[in-house]
């Protein structure tokens, strides 16, 4: 057994040794390497740039830039002017400002720079027309809340042909002037309604002292309205007394 181990060793030995694992060809140097040409990424084509709003100096986050103002457009017309025409033929029964009858005015203290103002505005009228110091009687309440209730009860003494209820309200910041505004209209039409004696309405109801200051003239309208609707009534009782013609 071991002359046949000999055997094959001297073999092996003739043929030059075990054989020995072929050797992985070598990575070739960068001499050796062949020119390929290296992939670029292709260009891409520039891209505008968006405009963004300019940085604040102090590096805090830029400010929107405020839009351009509208072109300013023609005031709107509060009313549409001009005179009711009846057509003849018909009988027509209307009043005017009539100076002989007793005025009652009930104001609200409240907002005093203004409804002074129009407690000024509204004698200055009555004088105009002829109303008497004497025939008026100035009723003074603490806020435009209690104008139906004193405006009520100075009609029910029936001694004042007409009552002009003078105030100003002013919108804040909460709904209180949606509901001081609709209940003093709502209040001064129920007195009128319920005692039959003319009511007008001048109070202000506004967004700002401005626009209340541009319409104290308000005051000076209530007085021609409440006297006109007096004389209508007086004129429609003693009508109704008389024989139809």
């Amino acid at each position: 057994m071991t002359d046949r181990i000999d055997e094959i060793e001297s073999r092996l030995n003739e043929l030059g040794g075990r054989p020995e694992a072929p050797e992985s060809p070598a990575a070739p140097s960068e001499e050796e390497a062949p020119d390929t040409p290296e992939e670029t990424p292709e260009a891409t084509p520039e891209e505008t740039p968006e405009e963004t709003p300019d940085a604040s100096p102090d590096g805090e986050a830029p400010a929107l830039r405020p839009p351009s103002p509208p072109q300013e457009a023609e005031a709107a017309h509060e009313h549409a002017e001009g005179e009711l025409r009846i057509p003849e033929g018909y009988g027509a029964l209307s009043g005017g400002a009539d100076g002989r009858r007793a005025v009652g005015i009930v104001v609200s203290r409240y907002n005093g720079e203004i409804t002074n103002r129009l407690l000024e505005r509204a004698l200055a009228e009555l004088e105009e027309v002829g109303v008497p110091r004497e025939a008026i009687m100035i009723m003074p309440v603490p806020g435009a809340f209690e104008l139906p209730l004193a405006t009520m009860a100075l009609a029910k003494t029936r001694r004042y042909a007409c009552i002009v209820a003078l105030g100003c309200v002013i919108r804040g910041e909460t709904p209180h002037f949606d509901l001081i505004a609709g209940e003093t209209a709502s209040g001064l039409q129920l007195a009128a309604i319920e005692t039959g004696v003319p009511v007008a309405f001048g109070v202000l109801t506004v967004e700002d002292r401005e626009q209340a200051e541009a319409r104290i003239d308000r005051a000076a309208d209530a007085v021609r309205s409440a006297l006109e609707m007096a004389d209508v009534f007086s004129q429609l009782r003693a009508q109704a007394a008389g024989p139809l013609s």
